[in-house]
């Protein structure tokens, strides 16, 4: 082939390179850019009631999580699941009610044994004895009897300063009556729980008395459940539910404003249902007026009955409100049948005659007394180490 036939060739070649060329940018054109491959897919999330124990929860705002092998992981870095506390027994409460009201209250046994060891008891003596006696809340009755007593005795047998201890011991154990029935009567006849009705104004400490008394029946190995029937005050229905989880005791609440009565009645149910040893009822301790307060607590007690008896209606006072306390010990007693006294912060002065006082005004026994802030800072009343306590 010669060298223009080759020329031509090549010419002829090159121009139909070019014609598909531009064939195919146009038909490119026409057609639009080839998509790119769809990355999107629709994550359809199940309902809780729908969705596999085993799957875990979608979260769509998540980046893909990585796949790693399985490590050990120390345990240390475990959470544990928070354990029950275990409540005070009723031996060293005791000790500890001791300690503390030897080192509140000694101050009026000391002053008393000072006066009583004079060698020459004139009258401003016993004008003292009986400023004492009064300062720490006694009462004018209980005074003035034992002033009376302790006259008649000290004249007889004569007096160092071990016959005035003992005297002044004697007579003041007396005057708070060790024979009074202080025991919580926390059980029911035939099978059904105790009902505890716990009554008082608010401060004075009830709803934490409720959970204190829970956790001296814990740990007595008792099963309980709380009525938060303080329906009026949103902070005592939660106080009283954190009280009861520190213990696992089952609470029985309602919403805020709710009748206390039925609520009452439905711990008290629940209780019976159950099974337990003891129903404890927390209640509203607002003191408008009398007639209010009756009606109030009257019905929750005839609604709670319906279910099962109230073996015990405990009353809480404030040990360092003095004349104030007995006069809402009165209230109440006139309203309910109180059958024991709680006395809580009886370690926070010299106060300790309300103990005579109180239980002269009522006839009922102090059945538990207040120590402190603690959680079983809370002891069943003892006469004996109460006296001793006085004493120093």
């Amino acid at each position: 082939m010669d060298a223009l036939a080759i020329l031509i060739l090549v010419v002829a070649l090159v121009g139909l390179g070019l014609v598909a060329a531009v064939t195919g940018l146009i038909v490119g054109r026409r057609r639009g850019p080839k998509p790119l491959p769809n990355t999107h897919t629709d994550v359809i999330v199940k309902p809780p009631a729908e969705a596999a124990e085993d799957e875990p929860p979608v979260e769509l705002s998540s980046p893909p999580a990585t796949i790693e092998p399985e490590t050990e992981v120390p345990e240390e870095l475990l959470e544990e699941a928070p354990a029950l506390e275990r409540p005070e027994g009723t031996a060293s409460r005791l000790v500890r009610l001791r300690q503390r009201l030897a080192g509140s209250q000694g101050a009026l046994g000391r002053g008393l044994l000072a006066l009583l060891s004079r060698d020459r008891l004139d009258e401003d003596t016993w004008e003292s004895i009986e400023d004492t006696l009064l300062t720490a809340d006694i009462g004018v009755g209980p005074t003035q009897e034992l002033v009376e007593r302790l006259r008649t005795r000290m004249r007889v047998e004569g007096g160092t300063g071990t016959d005035a201890r003992t005297v002044l011991r004697e007579e003041l154990l007396a005057l708070v009556d060790p024979s009074m029935d202080r025991r919580l009567q926390v059980s029911g006849a035939d099978g059904q729980p105790g009902v505890v009705l716990v009554v008082g104004v608010n401060g004075a400490g009830k709803t934490t008395t409720v959970g204190k008394i829970s956790r001296i029946l814990v740990a007595e190995d008792h099963s309980v459940v709380l009525g938060a029937a303080d329906t009026f005050r949103a902070a005592a229905v939660e106080q009283l539910a954190t009280w009861g989880e520190r213990v696992g005791v089952e609470v029985v609440r309602g919403p805020e404003g709710t009748d206390p009565a039925s609520v009452a009645f439905e711990a008290v149910k629940e209780g019976v249902t159950r099974g337990v040893d003891t129903v404890i009822v927390d209640t509203a301790g607002r003191l408008q007026n009398k007639a209010g307060l009756m009606d109030e607590l009257g019905k929750v007690k005839r609604v709670i009955e319906k279910q099962a008896p109230v073996t015990e209606v405990l009353l809480v006072l404030d040990a360092t409100t003095g004349q104030n306390g007995m006069i809402q010990a009165r209230v109440f007693s006139e309203v309910v049948d109180v059958t024991g006294i709680v006395l809580t912060k009886l370690d926070g002065s010299a106060k300790g005659g309300i103990v005579v006082a109180v239980q002269r005004e009522l006839g009922v026994p102090v059945k538990l007394v207040g120590l402190g802030e603690g959680a079983d800072d809370l002891a069943p009343f003892d006469a004996g180490a109460f006296v001793d306590a006085l004493l120093g």
